[in-house]
C-alpha cells in the first residue's frame, strides 16, 4: 500500500507540472449531439421504433474536444479550427466558452461545421447521422485566414508563457481543415514548437512534421504499414506477410490482410480469410459489437483471427498473435514512417501499445465498455500523453497517465472529458491538496497548510537532522504520520547540524536528506529551515499534533509550551533500540579502523589513511 501511495503521489505531481502550460490545437473541430428517446411501441408503416425525444445535449468534437480536454486536464488550450457560421458552430463556440478553451477558430461562411448526431433509445445507439464532407474544402481565403490564426495563436501562447515554445497538437481526421498547404506550413514552423502531438487518419500525409508522439488507432497504424509493405515475425517465429490493395476505399481504413507468408502451408484464400474452411467450422464466430466502425476490429472466439471494417487480420499463421502482439512487432517500423519519437498505438477497449527510442514496447489496459460510453476518449488520451511528455515526464509515467484519463471518462453515455479533479480523485488524491510538491520553502508551505485547514484536514509536524536515514527513522515517521491526516517533517540545515551536533556533521548535505525523506510515502511535504529551533516554522504551521522522538515526556519536550500554546497536542515516540545516526557512524569508522592495511606493506600512502579516516 504505501509502495502503491508513493506511485499515486508521483503521479500526481507530474498533473500538477502541467497546470497551465501552453498548448495550441488545430484540426477538424465538429459537434457531437446526442439525442436521447423513449420507445415503447413500432410504428404502423415498416418495423421500426417510434421514438420521443426527451434530451438532447451537445458537445464539442474531434479537435475541439482534445482542446477541451487539455482545458479541463490543466493546459492553456488555444484551438484553432475552421467553423461555420451556422447554429452548430454557435453551439461550438458555447462549449469551447464553457470549458475556458481560447477560441481562436475561423468562420468559414458556406461551409457547415461537421456535426455527428446520435439518436439513443435505452442508452443504445440507433443511428448516428453525420453532416460534413471532406469535399468541402477551405477556399483559398479560407487557408490564408486559417494560417493568419495559426501564426498570431502561437505567438499569443508564447508570449502569455513568458517566451516559452507552445506545445502544438494537431487532429487530422480528414474533414478538410488541413488542407496541402496548411500541412505545409506546420511542416516549415515545426521548430516554433517545443512538443509536437499528432492524430491523423492518414499519418502518411504528415511526412517531414517529425512529431514527439503519434497516437494511431489499431486500423491507422496497419493502413501505414500495409502502404510500406514488408513480412513481420512476431515472438513465435512464424513470419506474417501484410497485403494491400492496389487502392484505398474512401470511407474507411485500407483494407489490410494479414496471413501466412508466400509459400506457406494454407493458401492464400483462406489465409486471408476470403474463403471458408471447414477444418474451422466448429470455431466460434466473431464475438463483440455487431456493427464494427473504422476504429474498431472485433476478435473471434478462438483468439486467433482479427476482422474489421476496412480491416481484415487473419493470424492463424502464428497462435496466440493478437492486435497488441502485432502492434508491439511494428513499434520501430512505425517511428521509422513517422518520424516520431514516440509511437502510442491505441487499441480502444483493449488499451494501447506504446514504444519509444528505446525500443521497450509498454503495454496499457483498460476496461471494455458500451461503445456509447468510448466516445472521445481517444481525445482524452491524447490530451492527458500531450500534456505530460511536454512537462518532460518519464514516457512509462505519460503512457500511465494518459491511459488514466482514457479510462476514467468511459462511465457513461456522451462524449468523454477528463478534468483534472477527475485523475487526481482516480490517483486517490484530494483534489483540493493533491500536486503540490514534496519539498517547499516556508512561503509555499504557509499556503498549502491554509488549503489542508480549508479541507478540514489534520495536519502533523515533526522536525530533525536525519543524517543517515535509517529504519528507526522510517518506523518513527511512519508512526508520526498515523496521528493525523498529512505529515509535514522540517529538516535542519547543514549549518544547523554542525551547530548541534559537531564540525564533523552532517554526513550527507540537506540536498540528499530531503530527497530521501520526500521519497517516503508517509511524508507528505519536506521543509527546511536554518535555525536551530523549528519554533518559527511551528508558529506558522500551528500543527495539531507535534512529534519528537525520544524516551522521555513530552513536557521536556522544549517545544511543548508554545504548541500548546498554539492548540496543539504533543507526543513522543521511542526510537528502534540500536539504530541511530550515531551508532551506525560508529560502526563504520569502527569497521574502517579493524581492515585499515599496515601502511609500511606494499608501499601503502599513510596519507590515504588520513584522507579517508577523516572523510
Amino acid at each position: 500500500m504505501a509502495g502503491a501511495a508513493a506511485e499515486h503521489r508521483r503521479l500526481a505531481t507530474v498533473v500538477e507540472s502541467w497546470l497551465g502550460r501552453p498548448v495550441l490545437i488545430v484540426g477538424d473541430a465538429m459537434l457531437d449531439e446526442w439525442r436521447f428517446a423513449d420507445s415503447d411501441r413500432l410504428c404502423r408503416e415498416a418495423p421500426a421504433p417510434v421514438l420521443t425525444l426527451r434530451r438532447r445535449i451537445s458537445a464539442a468534437g474531434g479537435a475541439a474536444n482534445t482542446a477541451v480536454n487539455v482545458a479541463t486536464l490543466g493546459g492553456r488550450a488555444v484551438l484553432v479550427a475552421p467553423v461555420g457560421a451556422d447554429v452548430a458552430g454557435d453551439e461550438l463556440h458555447d462549449c469551447l466558452d464553457r470549458a475556458g478553451v481560447w477560441d481562436r477558430t475561423v468562420n468559414q461562411p458556406g461551409r457547415p461545421t461537421p456535426v455527428k448526431r446520435r439518436m439513443l433509445a435505452g442508452n443504445q445507439i440507433l443511428l448516428r447521422e453525420d453532416s460534413g464532407d471532406p469535399d468541402d474544402a477551405l477556399a483559398p481565403d479560407g487557408v490564408t485566414r486559417l494560417l493568419t490564426a495559426l501564426d498570431c495563436a502561437t505567438e499569443e501562447l508564447r508570449a502569455a508563457a513568458g517566451g516559452e515554445a507552445p506545445t502544438l497538437v494537431v487532429c487530422d481526421y480528414g474533414l478538410g481543415a488541413l488542407t496541402a498547404p496548411v500541412r505545409a506550413w506546420l511542416v516549415e514552423q515545426r521548430e516554433r514548437y517545443a512538443t509536437v502531438a499528432l492524430d491523423a487518419h492518414d499519418l502518411a500525409d504528415w511526412r517531414g512534421l517529425a512529431p514527439t508522439v503519434v497516437t494511431p488507432s489499431f486500423a491507422e497504424a496497419t493502413r501505414l504499414l500495409a502502404r510500406a509493405g514488408g513480412p513481420i515475425r512476431p515472438a513465435s517465429g512464424v513470419e506474417l506477410h501484410l497485403e494491400h490493395p492496389d487502392s484505398d476505399p474512401t470511407d474507411g481504413p485500407s483494407e489490410l490482410s494479414v496471413g501466412a507468408a508466400p509459400g506457406g502451408a494454407r493458401g492464400d484464400a483462406v489465409s486471408a480469410g476470403t474463403i471458408p474452411d471447414p477444418t474451422r467450422a466448429d470455431r466460434p464466430g466473431p464475438v463483440g459489437e455487431p456493427t464494427l466502425s473504422e476504429g474498431q476490429v472485433s476478435l473471434t472466439g478462438d483468439g486467433l483471427s482479427v476482422t474489421g471494417a476496412g480491416v481484415t487480420v487473419n493470424t492463424e499463421a502464428g497462435e496466440g498473435v493478437d492486435r497488441a502482439v502485432l502492434a508491439e512487432a511494428r513499434l520501430a517500423e512505425l517511428r521509422e514512417h513517422t518520424g516520431a519519437d514516440v509511437v502510442a498505438v491505441t487499441l480502444d477497449t483493449e488499451g494501447a501499445v506504446v514504444g519509444g527510442a528505446d525500443g521497450e514496447p509498454r503495454r496499457s489496459h483498460s476496461t471494455p465498455v458500451p461503445a456509447s460510453h468510448a466516445v472521445g476518449a481517444g481525445d482524452a488520451y491524447l490530451a492527458a500523453m500531450t500534456l505530460a511528455l511536454a512537462a518532460d515526464a518519464p514516457l512509462p509515467t505519460a503512457a500511465q497517465l494518459a491511459q488514466l484519463a482514457a479510462t476514467i471518462t468511459v462511465s457513461d453515455t456522451g462524449t468523454c472529458v477528463c478534468r483534472r479533479e477527475d485523475l487526481l480523485t482516480a490517483l486517490d488524491l484530494p483534489p483540493e491538496t493533491a500536486g503540490h510538491p514534496v519539498l517547499v520553502d516556508a512561503d509555499e508551505l504557509d499556503a498549502i497548510v491554509a488549503e489542508y485547514r480549508d479541507a478540514g484536514r489534520s495536519v502533523v509536524f515533526t522536525n530533525g537532522c536525519f543524517d543517515v536515514l535509517h529504519r528507526g527513522h522510517v518506523r518513527y515517521l511512519e508512526q508520526a504520520r498515523a496521528l493525523g491526516d498529512l505529515l509535514i517533517v522540517a529538516v535542519n540545515s547543514d549549518g544547523s547540524v554542525r551547530r548541534l551536533k559537531g564540525s564533523d556533521r552532517p554526513v550527507n548535505p540537506v540536498e540528499d536528506r530531503g530527497a530521501l525523506l520526500a521519497a517516503l510515502s508517509c511524508v507528505d511535504h519536506v521543509v527546511i529551515f536554518e535555525e536551530d529551533s523549528p519554533a518559527a516554522l511551528i508558529e506558522a504551521v500551528r500543527p495539531d499534533v507535534y512529534v519528537k522522538g525520544g524516551d522521555y515526556p513530552p513536557e521536556l519536550v522544549p517545544e511543548a509550551p508554545l504548541v500548546r500554546r498554539l492548540g496543539g497536542q504533543v507526543r513522543t515516540l521511542g526510537y528502534v533500540p540500536d539504530r541511530s545516526t550515531s551508532a551506525i557512524i560508529e560502526r563504520i569508522r569502527s569497521h574502517s579502523q579493524d581492515r585499515e592495511p599496515d601502511p609500511s606493506s606494499h608501499g601503502h600512502d599513510p596519507s590515504l589513511s588520513t584522507r579517508t579516516r577523516a572523510s
